[in-house]
């Protein structure tokens, strides 16, 4: 069970442990009570430490880096404020489902409870956004700690987990062993699918007419995309997928239909409205998908396989849940079916007259610079292939509806949580994870000044990452609202007047930068940035102030009826 090995400090079995959990990157920032951990670090060369500018953005790193890579991302903190400014991005992993461990330092045991200098109790704050958290009070703990934190968090449904650590425990020494096998009291994901639901599934799909898989980011999380395109080519089923499910099916492919919802397309939401059967897939049946709950996919026998089973139900009653790993649940679906393919042909030709009755577009008039005429083309550009990131708000539904996602662990975005300020670091920590393929950050001008302090880190660590900075001088998500639902009283949402010359200010960080304010400049500007591999890069896009993100399911509405255009008597289809 235990390998044992010399007598170490906390220190010394903290590096140790992630030795032996395949640890490539901290993402961190040192403090009073981790100086025992940073003056072993000072020898440690096989696993390299980022120096972070703002807490928040190591866990935005380490979470860019994990939903690249996979694997868990891993965040180094200081006790009080250190650990309390990781709280936004522990609450974004634990919504958007991804691996993260978080050390926070703590001040020493003797000393918790009375308010001592940098002292918050980070396990109380976080216990209602994480997985599950620690606080070490034996030097002996620390190893089986850290063991079954990588297990958490990595096992089932993925997410945070926190190990607080007393500066005493760091310091103190005990014989190191090394936990071979875990186990978690209540703790037993089910990965299996139970064989009878898998039969129910394999007959709906078989007598279906209309069938639907409706796909989220567990798909991905389970590296089951493979399985998802040989069920749904095999048979003719249509994919629709959420923000977070975008590049599980590749965008590219006739089945394809994209994200559906409240910034969904058109036929997305048609299909969802008119299919016999849906399949929901590592999805869970969020707000932003349903619109309103008594409308949704009124017509169809629902399935939801989900390795969490708190999602079954929790959102919307289906008819046949099946509790598993989405991978499990593809390929033994697809095994329990005939091997010849099944004719929906009927099924398809209509999906493609919706499509066609609503495309997809934007006007192309003169020379005024569109958001969606600068994500296609870089989306031309990179032939799809590269790891996009998106800080939060129009631009980031501009980026689900015109790059094209053919591969899985593309698009790092923030879901659940809607956090600005995360593009930037959750950028860095991809281009650290992937170093083949390009990193594209596309990013609004509100968001971009919450983190912009990692441009530092960016640059310091000459990664080539390739920004695309949307700048129309609004909060543009929250303008289109006011505009459309609160009497066009634009309240702080202008940012005009206050907004700096991103061009110099991105200079001034030592990263190169380009303006562009027409689509050939922009054009140009795209070209060049993908050229350059030195470092990062910004390109500044001066865009159309004013544009809205078409189409959209106002809220509470139903997804069957879609505003296409600003309101006016003929908009709602």
């Amino acid at each position: 069970m235990h390998s044992s090995g010399p007598t170490l400090t906390g220190s010394e079995i903290f590096f140790e442990c992630l030795r032996r959990e395949n640890v490539e990157y901290i993402f961190g920032y040192p403090g009073g009570s981790l100086l025992k951990v940073y003056e072993t670090l000072h020898d440690v060369k096989d696993i390299k430490h980022i120096l972070v500018r703002h807490e928040q953005g190591a866990t935005h790193m380490a979470e860019g880096y994990a939903r690249a890579t996979g694997k868990p991302g891993v965040v180094l903190v200081t006790s009080g404020p250190g650990a309390t400014n990781t709280v936004t991005g522990i609450a974004n992993a634990y919504m958007d489902s991804s691996p993260m461990v978080v050390f926070t330092g703590q001040v020493p045991s003797s000393l918790i409870g009375n308010d001592a200098f940098q002292e918050a109790d980070i396990v109380g704050i976080t216990r209602p956004i994480t997985k599950h958290n620690f606080l070490v009070k034996d030097v002996r703990e620390l190893a089986i700690t850290i063991r079954k934190a990588f297990y958490l968090a990595t096992t089932g449904r993925p997410g945070p987990v926190l190990i607080d650590m007393p500066k005493d425990i760091l310091a103190a020494s005990c014989p190191f062993q090394w936990p071979e096998i875990v186990e978690i009291r209540g703790f037993k994901p089910t990965l299996k699918c139970h064989s009878n639901q898998i039969e129910k599934v394999a007959q709906k799909i078989a007598k279906s007419k209309r069938p639907l898989l409706y796909i989220g980011g567990g798909v991905i999380c389970a590296n089951a995309a493979e399985e998802l395109k040989a069920l749904a080519i095999r048979h003719n089923i249509p994919v629709t997928m959420t923000l977070q499910g975008l590049g599980a099916f590749p965008g590219n492919h006739p089945l394809s239909m994209g994200m559906l919802g409240m910034h969904g397309t058109y036929w997305a939401n048609q299909a969802v409205s008119n299919c016999d059967l849906l399949i929901a897939v590592g999805a869970r049946f969020d707000d932003r998908v349903t619109g309103k709950i008594d409308t949704f996919a009124t017509q169809a026998y629902k399935i939801h396989n989900d390795i969490d089973p708190t999602n079954v139900d929790k959102n919307i009653k289906v008819d046949l849940p099946v509790v598993g790993d989405a991978k499990d649940f593809l390929a033994s679906v697809l095994e329990k079916l005939p091997a010849e393919p099944m004719d929906r042909s009927e099924w398809l030709s209509e999906i493609q007259t919706w499509r066609e009755r609503c495309p997809l577009s934007y006007s192309t008039e003169g020379d005024t610079l569109r958001t969606e005429f600068v994500i296609e083309e870089v989306s031309k550009q990179t032939g799809g292939n590269a790891v996009v990131t998106t800080d939060v708000g129009q631009h980031q539904m501009w980026t689900s509806q015109y790059y094209t996602f053919n591969n899985p662990r593309s698009l790092i975005t923030s879901g659940g949580l809607g956090t600005m300020g995360y593009g930037l670091p959750a950028a860095i920590g991809a281009a650290f994870g992937i170093t083949d393929r390009p990193i594209v950050l596309f990013c609004g001008d509100g968001g971009f000044m919450m983190n912009i302090q990692e441009l530092v880190t960016a640059v310091y660590n000459k990664l080539p990452i390739k920004i695309f900075l949307i700048n129309n001088s609004y909060l543009g998500m929250v303008r289109q609202w006011q505009e459309l639902f609160h009497k066009e009283k634009y309240s702080f949402t202008d940012l005009g007047d206050s907004n700096p010359d991103f061009v110099k200010v991105a200079e001034a960080f030592g990263c190169k930068a380009f303006l562009a304010e027409t689509p050939a400049a922009a054009k140009d500007a795209i070209k060049s940035a993908l050229a350059w591999n030195e470092g990062p890069v910004l390109v500044e896009c001066r865009v159309s102030r004013k544009d809205m993100v078409f189409p959209m399911v106002p809220a509470g509405g139903s997804i069957s009826e879609m505003l296409l255009a600003r309101l006016s008597p003929k908009t709602m289809v």
